[in-house]
């Protein structure tokens, strides 16, 4: 007869289950403390590996500073004497940023798994949760580009229009260097009152924004050069007050640029002619092409 293997002690089991709850608990209580002390490691996407002791209490103090208010709901709990499964769904209150996301307020669902293991040493848990799901769970949608190759740098982008099609008489260029994501979500926010206050000037066409490495750029369209005053309101002043004596960013380039050459080109969707966009401009066939939005 082929010899089986022994059957887990049910009280043993009971003790790797027991850990794995107590483990929760401790999130569901936002103590990091107890988080550390309950676990001998812990890792998840975010830790950057195994951590354990004052350094997993500073990792749990980040993370139930970004969500909080947690609420765990265990959906299902499996395991043996060595090993327990708990697979959870989370719902926590978004309140400062993730992964350069801003603070949305509102709450967020998220499932999990918790792998929880003894040995030794104590328990470990490994938890595993999909960023991806949680950042679209915060509105937002990924794009995957590389860092870099051997001739560029990549980076996000965004655009705010204002459905005017005035010709710009004024450019300006603004950049800001960051740190860190958590700086870069409060720049975004800084970015987003801006806008807002520019929107409502008579002389704003558009602004387009690009993030490349460590810079954010800004590159806004008005319709003259005496229009440029409404980048100055209070929205913009703020930010500067950030940078000059808040210590926001390390460096920044803000400049004006006037419009020497304006070509605007579009191809008739029919006979496939390119026309020059603008005042009485058709092809042979009489198609003629819709000014665009500036910026």
């Amino acid at each position: 007869m082929t010899a089986q293997p022994p059957t887990p002690a049910p009280e043993a089991a009971a003790d790797v289950r027991k850990a794995a709850e107590a483990h929760l608990d401790a999130w569901r209580a936002g103590d990091a403390g107890a988080v550390a002390a309950a676990v001998a490691t812990y890792e998840d996407p975010d830790s950057g590996g195994a951590l354990a002791g004052a350094a997993l209490a500073e990792h749990v103090t980040r993370m139930t500073a970004r969500f909080r208010n947690a609420r765990f709901a265990v959906d299902r709990v499996t395991g043996d004497a060595d090993a327990a499964t708990v697979s959870w769904t989370l719902l926590a209150d978004h309140r400062e940023s993730y992964l350069g996301m801003p603070a949305t307020g509102g709450a967020v669902t998220v499932s999990g798994t918790d792998l929880v293991t003894r040995d030794e040493r104590g328990v470990h848990v490994r938890r595993l949760f999909d960023r991806l799901a949680l950042a679209e769970a915060l509105g937002y949608t990924a794009r995957f580009v590389p860092g870099a190759d051997e001739a560029r740098e990549f980076g996000v982008s965004a655009r705010a229009a204002t459905g005017r099609t005035d010709k710009p008489g004024a450019l300006v260029l603004t950049w800001l260097e960051i740190r860190d994501d958590a700086e870069a979500a409060d720049v975004d926010l800084l970015s987003v009152e801006i806008v807002k206050s520019l929107r409502s000037s008579k002389g704003f066409l558009g602004v387009t924004t690009f993030d490349i490495g460590a810079r954010k750029f800004t590159l806004s369209a008005f319709d003259r050069p005496e229009s440029l005053r409404a980048v100055h309101a209070r929205p913009h002043q703020r930010a500067m007050r950030r940078f000059f004596k808040g210590g926001l960013c390390t460096r920044v380039h803000t400049s004006v640029w006037y419009p020497a050459t304006i070509r605007d080109y579009a191809r008739c969707p029919a006979c496939g002619t390119v026309v020059a966009a603008g005042k009485d401009a058709a092809c042979a066939c009489g198609w003629a092409p819709e000014d665009a939005s500036t910026l």
